[in-house]
């Protein structure tokens, strides 16, 4: 049994209890699959950057990246703690608005927005727009002039260094789909053309290496290297950016065999490097942002399945299937992703078996869980998968033309639904009859 799984917590009843509530009332309540986030979870560590800030005395935000996860009630909840979002896309966008989001806080990612999306950000005046390529460079100056409005800016680039991770995951080396890259100059053109338009307030520069990261070194590769670049600006145009925001990608512990630090080690690290390189080259010290999207909302996050048929292959494994699976979590099948799970109503009984976790979609690879250890299990007993808070509702889908399940937020021994289960009426909601 991992470590993990010691530290969970258990109530009286030996159940896995989540935030405060026993999570086998939960599924009499909710029903499953159900996705349930610990709300306290969320909130900690939202304070644990916040105080390696104020520890290193500098300027920031801690701009949750919101397609980790996001609904009305997550974004009030990180406006209840002062923090910032980053939204993806004209729908994140729309929910922060719908959520009452304080459009200050919002920054604006992506790499192709469109001239709509880039209009509504215009329109609600949105703190920043990270900007991408040249193309939406020019289409913001369009939209700024027709709306006779001004927005702070800041550049995505490039810094040429490879985290290690997933290949998908990797985003700030040169061949990559995002940013400006630095090294061929494209970032100092676009910070050329950015700074010759009146309507646009250069605020800084953007990157990010990639996500799930391990090692602290590249993180401080890339701030040291974004220092020089403004260094290189600033002696050439004498250009000095209020902000450097050195992205997210901060790694979890899914399982075993994970060994991260604390998400807050890695921005203490980022902040050092920053003011060691300042002071070498001698510019003054930015505003330090951060993005961290799944280390807040990944570790909050639980599963919670019923068992439903069981398949015993003899001399090679056992499969145990459970009501959801890929529709609700894709990771384990796009990405390899591995996570553990427990049986909620004991998750310290003694192991009996090691079984494959299957789900209940029509695919080969639908299997959230290749090999789990288990104590035996019965049709009806519920499975909690955890740490699945990131990227697990937010990359659902339909698919068999399944309902996504619903999401409920617990704290202090109360939950409330955040985003209601679908219907199968929901399903066809947006199907036309054919004549």
């Amino acid at each position: 049994m991992s470590n993990q799984i010691d530290q969970l917590s258990t109530n009286q009843a030996g159940h896995l209890e989540i935030g405060g509530v026993d999570s086998l009332d939960l599924v009499k309540q909710y029903k499953t699959p159900l996705v349930v986030y610990d709300v306290k979870s969320i909130r900690d560590q939202i304070h644990h950057f916040q105080k390696v800030f104020q520890d290193n005395g500098v300027d920031f935000a801690v701009s949750y990246a919101s397609k980790a996860f996001a609904c009305i009630a997550m974004f009030q909840l990180i406006n209840q703690e002062k923090a910032h979002i980053d939204v993806v896309s004209g729908g994140e966008l729309y929910t922060a608005i719908k959520a009452g989001f304080p459009m200050e806080r919002v920054s604006f990612h992506g790499n192709d927005k469109s001239r709509e999306e880039l209009e509504m950000a215009v329109e609600h005046q949105i703190g920043v727009i990270i900007l991408d390529n040249f193309h939406e460079i020019d289409l913001l100056k369009e939209v700024l002039e027709d709306k006779q409005s001004h927005i702070n800016v800041m550049l995505r680039v490039t810094p040429g260094v490879s985290a290690h991770t997933h290949e998908y995951d990797q985003t700030g080396q040169v061949d990559s789909k995002f940013g400006f890259d630095i090294q061929s100059g494209q970032a100092r053109k676009a910070l050329g053309l950015v700074l010759e338009d009146q309507r646009m307030n250069m605020l800084g520069i953007h990157c990010h290496i990639g996500s799930q990261i391990f090692e602290v070194k590249g993180f401080e590769m890339a701030a040291v290297k974004l220092i020089d670049t403004l260094a290189d600006w600033n002696k050439e145009i004498g250009y000095v950016a209020k902000v450097v925001n050195v992205g997210g990608g901060f790694g979890i512990k899914y399982t075993e065999d994970d060994d991260p630090i604390a998400p807050e080690m890695f921005v203490d690290a980022i902040v050092k490097a920053i003011k060691k390189r300042t002071e070498e080259v001698n510019l003054p010290m930015p505003a330090v942002w951060i993005e961290p999207g799944r280390s807040i909302a990944g570790p909050a996050g639980y599963n919670l399945y019923t068992v439903g048929s069981r398949k015993d292959v003899p001399g090679i494994r056992s499969y145990v299937t459970v009501d959801g699976g890929m529709g609700d979590n894709i990771r384990p099948a796009l990405y390899q992703a591995k996570y553990e799970a427990v049986l909620a109503k004991n998750p310290s009984a003694p192991i009996k078996e090691t079984v494959r976790i299957a789900g209940k979609y029509c695919e080969s690879g639908d299997i959230l869980i290749q090999k789990q250890d288990l104590p035996a299990t019965q049709p009806g007993d519920v499975l909690a998968m955890l740490d699945t808070g990131a990227y697990g509702y937010a990359m659902a889908s339909n698919y068999n033309r399944n309902p996504r399940p619903a999401v409920v937020f617990v704290e202090n021994g109360k939950s409330q639904v955040a985003i209601r289960r679908e219907t199968f009426e929901d399903l066809v909601a947006l199907d036309e009859e054919f004549n």
